[in-house]
């Protein structure tokens, strides 16, 4: 059940009421019981559905869920650092080729 606002156009008494739906809106202020009262237009309070399946992913389809998890699986993929294959082989540089000593020509 809302909580409604009312103000009396009369006195100014401002106030909360608790009704139902279905209740009819107050017509008499309870201060200065003047038919002066009217309804505003407030936020009022919410409806609080709880316990399972009320919530948004409790009524998707199976496609969506499936579809859901698919994109959440690739995301994961592609977020993951790529493995390493060339530190799984040992990998040798031939060693440096050393100049050979310049023969000394006898002319």
């Amino acid at each position: 059940m809302p909580t409604y606002e009312y103000e009396c156009d009369a006195c100014g008494n401002r106030f909360d009421e608790f009704q139902s739906f279905s209740d009819k809106v107050l017509k008499k202020c309870p201060k200065c019981k003047k038919a002066k009262l009217r309804r505003l237009f407030g936020t009022g309070s919410a409806i609080l559905f709880k316990g399972s399946g009320f919530y948004e992913t409790d009524y998707r389809s199976d496609n969506y869920q499936k579809g859901a998890k698919a994109d959440k699986d690739s995301s994961e993929k592609k977020d993951a650092p790529a493995k390493d294959t060339t530190s799984d082989k040992k990998t040798e540089s031939p060693p440096a080729a050393t100049p050979a000593p310049k023969s000394k020509k006898k002319d």
